[in-house]
């Protein structure tokens, strides 16, 4: 079944789908009427003398200069054209792609007033993967995401730039090409493209999908950490938890039973000496449940954002345009900080763990060689590791808890938010070549407890990762290694559960 815009829910998945060309995208007609009658009463407000903010009225700060009807159009055009200020690489394509998604879904909910001909532009764009180029700075996540939403729109007008393959070609061109004309933009219609918080939203959409599948893998690593350390299972156990019931550290030790399951090496050691493991170990339920439940609420609140209207004013009849907020980021934002810390301790906890597995202890040698001296074995890679941890200490300053006025202090409280969304981005791949290395530490520790066998899921991912890196014998040159347990990492191809 196609998406209906306007009329179904959005998830996470299902944005991903549509922008990977996997689920259509459709316009139906109940979507089309609620368009046209919002359409109908900006047309009403338009005509009348009454001054209503972005329709008659300019801008910001120019709020109390009124436009008249025949300068609407260029007031709207203008808007764009002012605001695409953005600086810096541009972002993905696959981001530019779901900002147009979340975008169409929004607008198709009627309280935009924009013509239904400009939708229906955008859906061409998206279906067609015309993407424009949105550079990656210049937001401030109030009064919405203004300079990426312009750069994503001005290929409406003929302006801007649209990616072809790797190429920046001018947005002209390629409406030449596909023989479009450009949109002239009428009343309302700029306001309500630029207005919103869509870059926030797609890094926090791309964010969580990939937190989803570290989240797993992070504990699928954890365990082969313990077993090749001879670590205990007890702290995992139901009973413990159920005593202290956050969701994600139920979650984490019900995964942790599943990836220890029938390993004769935990076994093995159950009645041993040892009375209790280091925290990095036994903790991992409460560290990486927290981090679990801080990525759930995030999920939850850009489930609410993707099906929301952000835009502004919002027409709620021919009479009533409310100038509100709802283009203001820091529902999201302050969510993504927090989700940040989150994701950066899966990264710190990992760094941890790796370098328990290089002390030379309970039967491991020093640095996970049998020639230390000569060779210094798994010395280095946690220097990396420990690098990619405080790089990301350093991107956990929260954006959000920040604010500089601007628009000469008509907008006097901003979010800051789509720096959170791209630092947060910038964390979870630091925390991909992080786990990466703890994977390959591991590996190399299972080598030593040979001939006990592990769980059938651990067994599996270490026959992956020797696919990728042979064990070490000797020393050789780790950073091909390390790239290819990252690459591994990327394709998701790791069995987690």
């Amino acid at each position: 079944m196609p998406f209906k815009y306007g009329i179904d829910s959005l998830t996470i998945d299902k944005v991903i789908a549509i922008a990977h060309g996997n689920l259509a995208g459709v316009l139906t007609s109940e979507a089309k009427d609620k368009v046209i009658s919002c359409r109908k009463k900006v047309e009403t407000i338009t005509k009348s003398n009454k001054a209503v903010y972005g329709i008659n009225t300019g801008f910001g700060p120019l709020c109390d200069v009124q436009i008249t009807a025949d300068e609407t159009s260029k007031l709207q055009e203008n808007l764009l054209i002012t605001h695409a200020v953005g600086v810096g690489k541009p972002i993905d394509k696959e981001l530019s792609k779901i900002m147009m998604i979340c975008k169409v879904h929004a607008l198709c909910q009627g309280y935009s007033g924009i013509r239904l001909k400009v939708i229906e532009r955008i859906i061409f764009f998206i279906e067609n993967d015309l993407l424009p180029v949105v550079p990656e700075q210049g937001s401030v996540g109030a009064s919405g995401d203004l300079a990426p939403l312009s750069h994503l729109f001005l290929p409406l007008l003929g302006e801007g730039e649209f990616w072809l393959n790797d190429e920046i070609i001018n947005a002209k061109q390629i409406l030449e090409t596909y023989d479009l004309e450009t949109i002239q933009l009428q009343a309302k219609e700029g306001l309500a493209l630029i207005n919103g918080t869509q870059f926030i939203l797609a890094h926090t959409i791309i964010g969580l999908k990939k937190m989803e599948y570290l989240l797993d893998l992070a504990d699928v690593a954890g365990a082969m950490s313990i077993e090749g350390y001879k670590g205990s299972a007890s702290p995992f156990k139901a009973e413990l938890h159920a005593i202290r019931p956050f969701k994600g550290c139920i979650k984490v030790a019900e995964r942790m039973r599943l990836l220890f399951k029938d390993s004769e090496n935990i076994m093995s050691h159950e009645n041993c000496e040892r009375v209790q493991d280091p925290y990095s170990m036994r903790c991992i339920p409460q560290v990486h449940g927290a981090s679990r439940n801080a990525y759930q609420h995030l999920k939850e609140l850009a489930t609410i954002e993707m099906n929301a209207v952000t835009d502004n004013p919002i027409i709620l009849s021919d009479t009533e345009a409310i100038s509100g907020g709802n283009f203001h980021g820091q529902p999201l934002a302050m969510a993504l900080d927090y989700t940040s810390i989150a994701a950066s301790e899966l990264g710190n906890i990992s760094d941890r763990r790796c370098y328990l597995l290089i002390e030379g202890k309970y039967g491991l040698p020093r640095l996970l060689t049998k020639s230390g001296g000569l060779n210094s074995g798994f010395m280095i890679p946690q220097y990396t590791t420990a690098a990619l941890v405080t790089e990301n200490k350093s991107l956990c300053f929260p954006p959000s808890a920040d604010s500089i006025p601007t628009s000469l202090g008509q907008e006097d409280h901003v979010s800051m938010g789509s720096i959170s969304s791209r630092k947060f981005n910038q964390i979870l791949e630091n925390l991909e070549k992080i786990v990466a290395i703890e994977l390959m530490y591991g590996a190399q520790a299972l080598e030593f407890r040979r001939p006990h066998t592990f769980s059938k899921i651990i067994e599996t991912n270490y026959k992956l990762i020797r696919t990728k890196v042979p064990k070490l014998e000797e020393d050789r040159i780790l950073k091909d290694d390390i790239n290819q347990m990252i690459a591994f990492v990327k394709t998701k191809a790791f069995v987690v559960g």
